[in-house]
């Protein structure tokens, strides 16, 4: 029977059913496209980086990393039968360990930039009240941009839609199980777990993650139910709950990237909460804008009912990233000064450039930094690469002035 017919006899049948029918059917779509492209046996692999890419990312000199391999320092590359040298990420951070301890006239951070002691845990939320403002996106390559710097990075997908779990290689239908999410965490009852053991190791080295599901909607539904019962178990209310749970393995990271979801809820309050920074990306365009607009007036009120309930909300630094941005288009570029003229210094001063490349690599469900030159148009990853780089730079030198560092 085709699928068309299938959906045709579902219009007779009550809408829950027919909804419940469309969803199977997707779902099941879906696995299979996702199996076909990354069979159950197989787990995500990052690719390994030239000399050349090392060298920089390390921020030595490509002949530094070839003295080190003929003078057996450090982990040995994997060497191509034309004699090109290949690192992993792991190799790269272990290079970095090598050079901290070693080098004279250079500062240990400059390789392994982790934070002190008294440098406070950098939480950072990614933020918005409008699906397709590139928030995921921009939540997964700050992530891994930041793991790729060397410093120590905790994921966490507060969305129950789960799709930075999907773009790190966890599907959230079939790898992440009942009690998996970070609800386990938060959660008002018995089965509540220390979030160390809901943490997993990704395929990035320096990254890790706090998967996602449905079950995250559990917050949403069980907070109400507590606050008028007046039970916070163990004088936790809703909003400091995260940050509870990321105070138990603050010592494990430096910075914690959180994908919030798409509205403004328990979740996104408490989420709100714990962060000690907050990203708003924004699709330059008038229906977006006025969205965000709503957004900020409703963040504002709930922050403020939070604050007068005890919430802590200082923040480093608050900037509107402009996302998927097309400089060609003039109604874009207008919006974009109006936002610059209002906020100022708030908007970043580098915008995520639309590209056909972000695109491309999230159909294998990858990013650009772990496809590679060599799989797409090179002048088209250059451009996103230029622009996706400098983005997150841009925000890394906040992060690090948060930190009194230059």
């Amino acid at each position: 029977m085709s699928v068309a017919v299938q959906l045709d006899r579902t219009e007779l049948a009550s809408v829950d059913e027919t909804i419940g029918a469309q969803a199977d059917l997707l779902s099941s779509q879906l696995q299979a496209m996702s199996e076909a492209l990354f069979p159950p046996s197989s787990q995500k692999v990052l690719r390994r980086f030239t000399s050349g890419e090392a060298a920089k990312l390390i921020g030595v000199s490509d002949s530094t990393l070839r003295k080190m391999t003929l003078a057996g320092e450090g982990p040995q590359p994997q060497t191509t039968s034309n004699g090109r040298r290949l690192y992993t990420l792991s190799d790269i951070n272990a290079i970095r360990r090598f050079l901290a301890q070693s080098t004279r006239g250079r500062d240990a951070l400059e390789f392994v930039p982790h934070r002190r002691p008294h440098e406070h845990l950098q939480v950072l939320a990614v933020t918005n009240f409008k699906g397709g403002s590139g928030k995921t996106t921009t939540s997964a390559h700050l992530a891994q941009y930041l793991a790729l710097q060397g410093y120590r990075v905790l994921a966490i997908d507060l969305d129950p839609q789960a799709s930075l779990s999907a773009l790190l290689g966890v599907l959230p239908e079939v790898d992440v199980g009942s009690n998996q999410t970070l609800y386990a965490a938060i959660r008002y009852d018995e089965e509540k777990r220390p979030l160390a053991d809901v943490i997993r190791s990704t395929y990035f080295d320096g990254l890790d993650l706090v998967p996602g599901n449905l079950e995250l909607m559990e917050f949403e539904h069980t907070t109400p139910r507590a606050l008028t019962a007046g039970n916070s178990t163990g004088g936790t209310i809703f909003f400091a709950r995260i940050a509870a749970a990321l105070d138990e393995v603050a010592e494990r990271y430096d910075v914690v990237v959180i994908d919030c979801p798409p509205q403004l809820g328990f979740l996104t309050l408490s989420g709100l909460c714990a962060s000690t920074s907050m990203v708003v990306t924004v699709h330059p365009q008038m229906l977006d804008v006025s969205s965000m607009s709503q957004f900020l007036l409703m963040t504002r009120d709930l922050l403020g009912v939070v604050k007068e309930a005890g919430g802590d909300l200082k923040y480093d630094f608050v900037r509107y990233l402009l996302t998927r941005f097309e400089p060609q288009d003039a109604p874009q570029t207008k919006v974009a000064a109006l936002l610059r003229n209002l906020f100022d210094d708030h908007v970043l001063t580098n915008p995520m450039v639309k590209s056909a490349a972000v695109s491309d690599a999230g159909l294998t469900k990858q990013t650009l930094y772990e496809i590679g030159r060599e799989n797409l148009t090179r002048s088209t990853y250059d451009r996103a690469m230029e622009s996706l780089d400098a983005v997150n730079a841009e925000i890394e030198s906040l992060i690090r002035k948060a930190w009194g560092r230059p």
